[in-house]
């Protein structure tokens, strides 16, 4: 009854009893009551029922768009403590989201699924932030979002069986099988109570029943990046200007839809982590790329298409109150609707004759016949011409006249006086133009309705002025806008016309949208494959703008001649490629270089191709293998963090925590200048203590330091590798002094540039005898470490051994040579063991 009849909706604005407290931030504020959506609500945004929207031009999406996602989040109490709850809807896409997991003291995976959300608002219990008692969820929550409206509502609200309620009232047929999956998860159901009673408030609208999508998203499929980690590799937004594309999203953006940039950006975020799904994706990527036709004609018919799932939205809610506004909407969005499914046809044709599972899949489910029920269904009150066109007067026109003739009589009649309006206008103003011999034209916005435009010099203007019968005059350059009484009085009478037009056509539209509610679900199916469907073709226009490779899926990565995807597009020329090998036995690399070679773009370069790999895209490589990663954890330094100093320090220890309490074996690990926030001797052990720790494990690391006695412990451990970044050096012409050239190549072992500060000190104005003891006294230090750590016979011939049987395993497990090749690679093995042993024994020969 709650969804159906109006009049039993009794819970009011003062029984909900809202609490704003988006400027509540931190532990000593307390929040204050307030009614919800009143005038005094400060510190909120105010809430306009989203009935309907303006579309823009398809060709011109924004990777950014409006945040219009709510979501409630709820966290258990006592023993459930750190048990999350969270149910989130997108005001423009009727899907709602449920998640409930258990999250550590960090909370970093709330806090991750609130950055991939980008939420308007967050809502949570009132007591989650009582006075003096306000819960360490809520506290991290609003130091994280700033920017983002808080409000909270009376815990009785976050109620798992009114939820568990709401969603059987409310859920599609088709996504029924969400009973079982959440039926015992309590919190996200109690969030979904809370949320669903919210949004009907703010929207003043209830959803239809059977017309959501509702879903239940765990963390089992999909890797998890966290946020610190997005942002240190600039997936979806600049670090230096948020408006700047050069991101991996700006990369890889050539969606022609929004849905289709909305299901990048949540896929760059959250990368896929089964492997049959993403090859699925690269077959369909790989037949577009082969395939001109369909590419072009996929392209042509997606690029037409506007937000599917906001449209779906808006004709899946019922307005509480009928306005001139919600009636105007749902012609509008009626109109869309036949504009959306005009194309199910051209897309079906696009598809045909596609070769892959996944697009076979997309023809296949375009065969509903549900598509072509409602088509004609619409046709059958709505005019064949009418369609979705640019321009406010050219969309009105369309609305005026959806509708067919002889359907209504008095609808017939009102149109007919709506002509003769606005041709009468059109008429006084010819003749104003005659009576003053001005050039004035008519035109029309939808702020002003119709009024006078005119294209003239002011020396031509009597007096250099309009003459006193116009009002509202502006004027820009040469161009004057203005009206006149009578035309305001006109105007007047053109939209009491436009108001009897639009209540006579919404009855109608409203009889013909209760026919076809029951088939509408199939735009669900729509909209996610034009969202898919236009993805995978940007994936395929990415790879014909650069030279990218099908990745593989294997144990190993494997990146052969790889580049930065990013600083290609930045870059003048193409930047320098390096190869990449990391295996079970050779899983953990340290990299050093003095500073600006390369390590740290390098680092961030790995990740964003394994990102690349695990969404479905192809890679910027002439060759790449990838093990899947469940999670990819980044500790990068930014440009910006010049100073060292304790906060800076604190920051890197959280981060490492944070690694080291959430990785595990299948994971990728990237750590780069760990330690620098303190003294050497501390930095040191700190790195050798976590590089230890990380060692026990089989995750991929790769590790960059400036701490060269780091390298040494490849010594005790096989699985270690180091690798260095070569510099050159040149001596200058002027002056004849030593300059460092930055080769930006990858090489085996560890750099044998070092000391870089008395590199720097001999460039500037330092006496030369302090130069002289420094490095008489650095020498002797460093003599004195590579003795301690100095590789016995026994160690390295160990480490040999290690070496070669985990190459041998690798064989075993992926070769794909014939029987000569594999003898031929297998003898160099043996040779390069041998050379690698200092004293091999005679039974080592055999």
């Amino acid at each position: 009854s709650y969804f159906g009849d109006k009049s039993s909706c009794v819970e009011n604005a003062n029984t909900l009893n809202l609490t704003s407290s988006s400027s509540v931030r931190g532990l000593n504020s307390t929040c204050i009551g307030k009614t919800p959506l009143s005038s005094g609500r400060s510190g909120c945004r105010s809430h306009t029922p989203l009935m309907g929207y303006s579309v823009t031009s398809s060709s011109a999406v924004s990777a950014h768009t409006v945040a219009s996602v709510i979501v409630a989040v709820v966290e258990g109490r006592g023993l459930a403590r750190g048990e999350v709850g969270m149910a989130s809807i997108d005001l423009k896409n009727p899907e709602m989201i449920l998640s409930q997991f258990a999250d550590n003291t960090t909370y970093a995976k709330v806090i991750t699924k609130l950055k991939i959300l980008t939420p308007l608002e967050i809502i949570m219990s009132n007591t989650a932030c009582d006075a003096g008692n306000t819960t360490k969820l809520f506290s991290l929550i609003t130091e994280h979002f700033k920017n983002v409206t808080f409000t909270t509502v009376q815990r009785k609200y976050f109620n798992e069986t009114k939820g568990l309620e709401y969603i059987e009232q409310l859920c599609a047929s088709e996504f029924s099988t969400i009973f079982m999956e959440v039926q015992s998860k309590y919190y996200c159901l109690a969030a979904a109570a809370a949320l669903l009673k919210y949004v009907e408030f703010i929207q003043n609208t209830v959803y239809a029943p059977k017309s959501l999508k509702v879903r239940f998203q765990g963390s089992e499929k999909t890797a998890m990046i966290d946020s610190s980690s997005a942002q240190n590799l600039e997936l979806v937004i600049n670090n230096r200007d948020s408006r700047n594309g050069h991101t991996l999203l700006g990369v890889l953006n050539y969606t022609k839809t929004p849905g289709g940039s909305r299901r990048l950006r949540s896929n760059i975020l959250e990368p896929l982590v089964d492997a049959e799904t993403i090859n699925t994706r690269l077959d369909s990527v790989q037949e577009l790329l082969q395939d001109e036709e369909l590419f072009f004609g996929l392209q042509a018919v997606i690029s037409k298409f506007l937000d599917t799932e906001q449209l779906l939205s808006v004709l899946v809610q019922i307005p509480k109150q009928d306005t001139v506004k919600t009636a105007e909407s749902k012609i509008t969005n009626l109109i869309y609707l036949k504009h959306t499914l005009e194309l199910v046809e051209p897309l079906k044709a696009a598809l045909r004759n596609c070769n892959t599972q996944l697009l076979k899949a997309y023809y296949n489910s375009l065969e509903d016949t549900r598509f072509g029920i409602i088509l004609e269904k619409i046709t059958s009150v709505i005019n064949d011409d009418t369609r979705y066109t640019k321009g406010c007067l050219n969309m009105r026109t369309q609305k005026c006249y959806a509708v067919k003739p002889n359907i209504s009589e008095f609808l017939d009649i009102a149109r007919r006086t709506y002509t003769e309006i606005v041709d009468d206008i059109a008429g006084m103003i010819t003749q104003l133009a005659e009576k003053y011999s001005l050039p004035m034209k008519t035109s029309f916005s939808s702020a002003r309705g119709f009024f006078i435009q005119m294209n003239a010099d002011c020396s031509t203007l009597p007096n250099g002025q309009l003459p006193s019968e116009f009002t509202k005059v502006t004027k820009m350059k040469n161009t004057y806008s203005f009206t006149s009484a009578d035309l305001i009085k006109m105007n007047e009478r053109c939209q009491e016309s436009l108001r009897e037009i639009y209540h006579m056509t919404h009855l109608i539209v409203c009889k013909l949208l209760n026919e076809i509610y029951e088939h509408i679900h199939c735009l669900y199916k729509l909209s996610d494959i034009v969202s898919m469907l236009d993805m995978l073709l940007s994936f395929a226009h990415a790879c014909t703008l650069s030279d990218y490779v099908r990745p593989e899926f294997t144990d190993t990565l494997a990146i052969k001649q790889g580049w930065h995807p990013i600083l290609e597009k930045i870059a003048m020329e193409k930047p320098v490629s390096n190869n990449t090998y990391l295996t079970e036995g050779n899983n953990f690399a340290i990299i050093t270089g003095p500073n600006m070679s390369g390590k740290s773009t390098y680092l961030k370069q790995i990740a964003l191709c394994q990102i690349m790999a695990q969404i479905g895209s192809y890679v910027p490589a002439e060759y790449c293998s990838f093990r899947i990663a469940e999670q990819i954890f980044t500790r990068i330094g930014m440009d910006d963090d010049i100073e060292t100093n304790a906060s800076t320090f604190m920051k890197e220890m959280k981060e490492i925590t944070y690694i080291i309490q959430n990785a595990n074996d299948k994971s990728l690990i990237i750590i780069d200048e760990l330690g620098r926030g303190t003294s050497a001797e501390e930095g040191i052990g700190i790195c050798y203590a976590a590089c230890e720790y990380l060692l026990n494990l089989k995750a991929f690391t790769l590790f960059a330091t400036h701490f060269l006695e780091l390298c040494h412990i490849d010594a005790l451990y096989p699985n270690v590798e180091n690798y260095h970044f070569e510099v050159q050096h040149v001596r200058s012409s002027a002056g004849n002094k030593e300059k460092i050239a930055y080769t930006y190549t990858l090489s085996k072992g560890y750099t044998e540039e070092k000391n870089y500060g008395l590199k720097a000190a001999e460039v500037s104005s330092l006496p030369s005898s302090i130069i002289l003891d420094a490095k008489e006294i650095t020498s002797h230090i460093a003599k004195q470490i590579l003795h301690r750590q100095k590789s016995t016979p026994e160690m390295m011939k160990q480490r040999a051994a290690y070496q070669l049987a985990m190459r041998l395993v690798q064989t075993a497990r992926n070769s794909r040579l014939d029987p000569d090749s594999l003898r031929v690679y297998l003898k160099a093995l043996k040779k390069k063991y041998e050379a690698s042993c200092p004293t091999p024994r005679k039974n080592d020969e055999q």
